[in-house]
């Protein structure tokens, strides 16, 4: 009981000093100030890498890669052989 009755008063003594430190003698509030950033509104998403695959009647396949980084392009064109050699 003893217990419950230090816990209560701990309590107490938190609640009252958060309310004391939030209240203030000059309004209590302060002036949120908002800057735009040039350099965060340029930042676009990567487009990704549109891959359009065909497949020809004897089984073979083959593909269009498009998209506006070209070592992306290039990258997912070797992956995209490494995957049809190791199906073989």
């Amino acid at each position: 009981m003893a217990k419950r009755n230090i816990l209560a008063v701990l309590l107490l003594i938190v609640l009252f000093s958060g309310t004391a430190a939030c209240s203030r003698s000059d309004g209590g509030r302060e002036e949120a100030v908002f800057k735009r950033a040039p350099e965060i509104t340029e930042i676009k998403p990567a487009n990704p890498v549109k891959i359009k695959l065909k497949r020809s009647g004897d089984g073979g396949y083959s593909w269009e890669l498009s998209g506006d980084d070209t070592e992306k392009v290039l990258q997912t064109d070797r992956k995209l052989k490494e995957s049809l050699e190791n199906r073989k």
